[in-house]
Formats: structure tokens, sequence, C-alpha cells
């Protein structure tokens, strides 16, 4: 698919504003409708029934199409049955397509290898370049002091399937190089999928959890990471469609796309599954895109909460940041549905990246924060709602506690602050849209974090 550019356009909105488009704080009687999102585990699924460019719908639509290994697609009946054991491995008779030597399992082939027993070594994937391989965890224990417990070097499409019922772990080095070509647990240079009813514990003692330098895709599983950094990375997408994942990044992110040389790629989206993230950066992080339509989600962030440098566009789900330096954060935020409960030091929600640095901090830079639905409750240290843009509330329930000073208040904006049929609490006093701060004198950016995405 296409991306529609979104950063110029808003460039083109900011010019236009500052060339003498002036500031209101309106209100109106009626709300707007939506309906729920549609949520679900299967990518072909409609992911939600809202409209607008910042729906959930258009920004996904807006993206490149990821890869995902179904079930449907291959057999357990076909494995080639690996048994491993301390440094080494036992084949089945006949088997092609793996060896194994001095602590290394290597795959060679296309096919389907199940993998059980313990192994103090790694597995390397080092198929051709068009090949699918699917490894299916099999009460299998992956220890690797010299680097990943599993590398797939090459290969087209991966899939790591749980079989039921088992408990599987892997652990790699405590440390890589700076040029090290893969620095994970699970290192994948190919898509990269993870399914199954098993479960699933990564220990990432050098680096990351699990990445993909393609798409990564979790479809299913009971999978626990702790990482020295990110947890899972996917660069290209990061794609959530069900499971029960635990992720504690010591000193990264949760959830991370960073595809920084396509606009197409580097987003994130999450459609059902429940996900506990612990995070000494942000707990999602999408270098485009983030996109949620349906699951549970809590984070304890240092950094934010949710992020993307372009669009998060919320459409259902429950999400519980509780802890976090802002709470949401991209150039433009829309939550159409879902139920959200923030705690952040600065800002709850932050529409704000494209004020590079030239532009007044009060000025509409052209960021938009809009809310159209959704039970949504906000504490935060600064401003409650904030945009370096406008903001347009249109329907949903919001309670608000937040700063209250002149410079700070629970809605914030640049811009003009639009509220035309929600049932917002502030501070614990009915919200009157005539309280809202917009324009010049309004607080601009909030608090000190409260700038472009990533300062």
């Amino acid at each position: 698919m296409k991306r529609r550019i979104i950063l110029p356009a808003a460039l083109v909105l900011a010019a236009s504003l500052l060339a003498g488009c002036s500031t209101a704080v309106t209100e109106a009687s009626g709300a707007s409708t939506a309906k729920a999102a549609t949520t679900g585990g299967s990518s072909a699924e409609a992911l939600s029934a809202f409209t607008g460019d910042l729906s959930p719908d258009e920004v996904l639509a807006a993206n490149a199409e990821y890869t995902t290994v179904n079930t449907d697609e291959w057999s357990a009946d076909d494995a080639v049955r690996v048994k491993l054991s301390g440094d080494s491995a036992t084949l089945a008779s006949g088997a092609s397509g793996v060896t194994a030597a001095d602590g290394t399992v290597t795959i060679t082939e296309a096919g389907v290898y199940e993998l059980s027993g313990s192994l103090t070594g790694g597995v390397v994937v080092a198929a051709p370049e068009d090949a699918q391989v699917v490894l299916i965890l099999n009460a299998a224990e992956i220890t690797n002091s010299a680097g990943p417990a599993i590398d797939v070097q090459t290969a087209d499409d991966v899939a790591i399937h749980l079989a039921d019922g088992t408990k599987n772990s892997v652990s790699d080095a405590s440390s890589y190089a700076d040029d090290a070509e893969a620095n994970a647990a699970i290192s994948a240079s190919s898509d990269l999928t993870i399914s199954g009813e098993g479960a699933l514990t990564v220990t990432a003692n050098g680096n990351d959890g699990i990445t993909s330098k393609d798409d990564l895709v979790v479809l299913s599983g009971d999978i626990a990471v702790t990482a020295a950094d990110d947890a899972l990375r996917g660069k290209d997408s990061l794609v959530v469609e069900g499971g029960a994942l635990r992720l504690t990044a010591t000193g990264g992110d949760g959830l991370k796309s960073d595809q920084e040389d396509d606009g197409t790629k580097g987003y994130i989206l999450i459609t059902d599954g429940a996900i506990d993230i612990t995070a000494g950066d942000d707990g999602i992080q999408g270098q485009t895109d983030t996109i949620i339509t349906g699951g549970e989600i809590t984070a304890a962030a240092t950094g934010d909460g949710v992020k993307a440098e372009q669009i998060v566009s919320i459409g259902g789900g429950t999400i519980t940041i509780s802890e976090s330096d802002e709470g949401i954060e991209a150039i433009n935020v829309a939550i159409f549905d879902g139920t959200l409960d923030i705690t952040a030091a600065d800002d709850g929600i932050n529409a704000a990246g494209l004020n590079t640095g030239g532009e007044d901090r009060e000025t509409d830079t052209g960021e938009r924060l809009e809310i159209s639905g959704g039970t949504i409750t906000v504490h935060a240290g600064f401003d409650g709602l904030d945009s370096n843009g406008t903001i347009t509330v249109s329907s949903g329930t919001l309670d608000i506690t937040s700063a209250d000073n002149g410079g700070d208040a629970p809605l914030d904006g640049n811009g003009e602050v639009s509220v035309t049929g929600a049932t917002i609490t502030a501070n614990g006093s009915p919200y009157d849209a005539s309280q809202a701060n917009a324009g010049p004198g309004g607080g601009g950016m909030g608090g000190p974090g409260g700038g472009a995405p990533g300062q």
C-alpha cells in the first residue's frame, strides 16, 4: 500500500493557520456517534468502523502491509524432530535440512522443525532467501552465552510456534559488539511470526528480547520477556493480534518499531491480547504510527506510555498507563473508543512535534488532538489534554485531574479548542468550554517535557 504523507500536509495546515486563522473556543449541543471497533485475532478482519483520516482503518491503509505466517500454512505432521541435549542434538533418521555441531543447530532448508530438550548453544537458520521455516518449540530450553539463542540469518518468512501446554525458554549473551548483526535473544533478519498456546520465557541479557528486521507479528502465546534494552522490536512493523505478553525493558521500550527510511513502515498495530509493560524508556514507541483497536494494555514507563512520531489512533481496547512522563504523545492523536486510564508526570495526552524550535512556544503549529468517544481518565502533573495545534472533543466521557494555573490546564491548545458533545469533569467539577486555554497565553507546550516527541 502507498502511504499518505502526513507531515507535509500538517505543515501546510500550520502555514495557513499562521497566515491569519484566529483561535477560538467553541461549544455546541449534540454528540457524534461511532460504532465500536472490531477486534480479533485475524489480520484479515476489519479493524474498525470509524471514519476520518486519523481513524485506525485510514492510518493502517496508509502503511505497508505486514507478513504473517498463519498456522494453516504448515503442518506439524511434516516436522523434522530435533532432540536437543547439552551442546549437541539428535536428529531423526534420514532428517535433512538440519545439522548439529559444536553447540550449534543449523537449519538450511525450508520446512517445519520441532525442537525439544535443552541446548547449551544456539539455533541458526541459514535457509534460502525465499524459504519459509517453522520452528516448533516443544519444551525447549536454549541457552547461548556467546550470542543469540535463535539467530535467523537468512530466510523469507519464519514462524516460532509454541507447542500447546509446553514451557520453553531462551537466554543469550551478556553483551554484544556495537556492530553485531544479531544482538537479541531471538534475532531474525526475516519476517517473524510467533504463535501457539504454549509459554515462552525470554531472558535477553545483552540487548533486545525478540527482534525482526522486517515484520514481527505475535498471534498468540504466553510470552514473558526481560530485556536489557527493548523487549519486542519489529523494524518494519510490530503487530500484536493476541497472546499474553509480560514485557520488562530495563533500558529501552516495551514495544518498538523503528524503520526510519520508509514512511510506510515503522508502525505498531495492536488488535487484541493482554500486554503488561514495564519500560525504562517508552512503553510503546512507533517510528511512524501507533494503532490500537483492542486488547488490554498496562504500562509503567520512565518515558512516554504510548508514543508515535506521526499518529496515535485508538479505536478500542483497555489502556492503563500507571506511570509515564507523558501518557500518549504524537503529532496527531485521535481517540474514537476504548477505556483509557492515564497517569503522567507531565501532560496526559499531548499532540506535539511540528515545532522545530523556530516558532514561539504558543504558536499553533498544526498538530491535532481529536476525541470522538471512549471513557478517558487522566491524572497529569501539567496539562490534561495538550496540543500545539487544535483540540476537538465531540463525544466521550472524560475525567481530568491536572494543573490549572494559567499556564497549564485540563485542556490546553495553541489553536482552537472545540468541545461539542462530551461529558468532561475537570479537577472535580463539570467542565465549561469557556475555561479552555487556547491561543496566545494558553500555556502552549505544557510542562518541561511538552515539546516535540522525544524531547
